[in-house]
């Protein structure tokens, strides 16, 4: 009986420790579309998709149109132009899927630009979460836009417009 007490004791001393504990939320979309550095960065990484993307593009077109003339021109071909042309358009071809690879692949130069624009402000907006973490004592802060299982949420939990503070956008 003696032990039964004891263990129910560690039990409301545990929830009592856990009802104690602060947590807190921020909405990551609602502090990005405030960052105007995150916005810059943005508009930086559309234009340079758009202008790698058109040369892209610029490629397919031309193997595209080497393609067409070859069809229309094959009947006046000797077997040797045909393997030439044929083997100029799979060159073709294989410059554009290389140039797309390179230019949007996993590791590809969109990506490093992204890291390079990204990491310097999702790194300065850590380090104010951190800081207000630290300050008040948080155990737990969640990112409401990127969590589809929180359901409700009081509003007073919702320390997004205190990151931007601290972050010096008001």
């Amino acid at each position: 009986m003696h032990m039964k007490k004891i263990f129910l004791f560690i039990m409301l001393v545990a929830s009592a420790n856990a009802m104690a504990q602060k947590f807190a939320l921020i909405d990551m979309e609602y502090i990005l579309k405030n960052v105007p550095a995150y916005e810059r960065a943005n508009e930086q990484l559309n234009q340079v998709s758009k202008k790698w993307q058109a040369e892209v593009d610029a490629l397919t077109q031309e193997a595209q149109t080497l393609y067409k003339n070859y069809q229309s021109e094959a009947v006046f071909l000797s077997t040797e132009q045909k393997t030439q042309r044929e083997e100029a358009i799979v060159a073709k071809e294989k410059e554009a899927a290389e140039l797309k690879r390179k230019y949007f692949g996993p590791e590809g130069e969109l990506y490093k630009k992204r890291e390079s624009l990204m990491t310097p402000i999702q790194d300065e907006i850590y380090n104010a979460v951190k800081d207000i973490s630290d300050l008040k004592g948080y155990s737990l802060i969640l990112d409401r836009a990127s969590d589809a299982g929180i359901i409700y949420a009081n509003p007073k939990i919702d320390i997004s417009n205190e990151v931007l503070s601290k972050l010096g956008y008001n």
